[in-house]
């Protein structure tokens, strides 16, 4: 019986120390299009404090303040725009376009028109993931 008991210790000691080394899980879908374009300005919680945005002028956007700045309703359809480059006016913008968030299957999108609009699937799964990040 102490055999069988050392055994089993011994099997989830060895499963502890495989899981410790198995690599970290990666991020997809939205999340990983938001590492990959969008972290290294605003940071990993969208502070607006990512690696590259040291000496920014201006400083990137505290993603997390968008709805609380515009009267606590997230502004999905503008933040789209911003993300394939339509900054409404906004010249002074460092942001960059992302095509690529305009390619793949598309989803039907009211951008509060009413209507519903062929929208690319990536990018409002983007808007999303910022919207998960409002504090």
């Amino acid at each position: 019986m102490r055999a069988v008991m050392m055994a089993g210790v011994a099997g989830l000691a060895l499963a502890g120390l495989v899981a410790a080394c198995a690599p970290e899980a990666q991020p997809t879908g939205a999340a990983r299009d938001y590492a990959d374009y969008c972290a290294s300005c605003h940071g990993p919680g969208g502070r607006g404090n990512g690696p590259a945005a040291v000496g920014m002028v201006p400083a990137p956007a505290d993603l997390t303040m968008l709805a609380a700045q515009d009267g606590g309703v997230f502004p999905k359809t503008r933040v789209m725009g911003q993300l394939v480059g339509y900054t409404m006016g906004r010249s002074e913008s460092h942001m960059p376009i992302f095509e690529v968030l305009r390619e793949g299957p598309v989803v039907m999108y009211d951008d509060g028109s009413g209507q519903r609009v062929a929208t690319p699937a990536r990018l409002v799964a983007l808007a999303d993931y910022l919207q998960t990040l409002q504090r």
